[in-house]
């Protein structure tokens, strides 16, 4: 999974350094996300995996997310 959003956090921001990118990242004090990159996250995710969020996740660190979709599929 995490590889997975690897390749979406790169279609997001595509000059990070995916090599650095472990599930503890976190996403807005490691990363630098802002509520735009969030939003984008968020779309990208909903198309690559096939379902919309339905309410507000908070996600703190990649692994948040990782854990998020795992529970979705």
């Amino acid at each position: 999974m995490l590889d997975k959003l690897k390749e979406i956090l790169a279609k997001v921001l595509p000059d990070l350094d995916m090599s650095t990118v472990t599930a503890d990242t976190r996403l807005i004090d490691d990363l630098g996300f802002d509520s735009l990159a969030l939003m984008m996250m968020s779309m990208e995710i909903e198309d690559a995996f096939g379902f919309r969020f339905k309410e507000f996740v908070r996600f703190e660190t990649v692994g948040d997310v990782c854990t998020y979709l795992e529970s979705r599929i």
